[in-house]
């Protein structure tokens, strides 16, 4: 599988289409539908009921939570999913790094490189792969640069590689 063979599964996918009609009507700036979502999809696995429909944007004129609650309640009004939808231009302070300068930076800097994946419609459809195509092919689960040993973060890849279960999935092979 290569970035192309991933690109066609995502703009296959009815329900990806779906949500991402859902957030264009928003129209907010520098929007991705990205992470575990996308990951699912294109290993083939159902998402799990109790996981959300991340969507990262970078507003910095906006910064406010209770603005991204709003979005969140009117994608649920079109679209009875989990959706969590985070201001970029805020969220390096609750994960207490330097700023971010797009979405498309924060997406790189997620803790795995097959959650650092992103899909937008600006103005076709546009897949978004900081680490590439490979990890997705052989499902490996490694850190971004910011979290691998050696980092003061990595305990928190190593903390979601046990909360999610990864360890525990035979078709997967993780790399500290």
């Amino acid at each position: 599988m290569n970035q192309a063979d991933i690109e066609q599964r995502l703009r296959g996918d009815a329900e990806v289409q779906l949500m991402l009609a859902a957030v264009e009507r928003i129209d907010l700036p520098d929007w991705w539908i990205c992470a575990g979502v996308l990951r699912s999809k294109v290993w083939g696995i159902d998402q799990n009921a109790q996981s959300d429909i991340d969507i990262v944007y970078f507003d910095p004129s906006d910064s406010s939570e209770a603005t991204e609650k709003r979005h969140e309640r009117q994608l649920c009004k079109w679209l009875d999913l989990p959706w969590s939808v985070k201001n970029q231009a805020r969220m390096h302070l609750v994960n207490e790094l330097p700023p971010y300068a797009s979405a498309q930076d924060a997406i790189s800097q997620f803790p795995e490189t097959v959650t650092a994946i992103g899909v937008t419609r600006r103005p076709d459809f546009e897949l978004y792969l900081p680490y590439g195509a490979s990890d997705f092919t052989h499902r490996i689960i490694r850190p971004t640069p910011p979290f691998q040993i050696g980092t003061s973060r990595h305990s928190i890849f190593q903390r979601r590689v046990i909360e999610k279960g990864w360890q525990d999935d035979v078709s997967l092979h993780i790399y500290p």
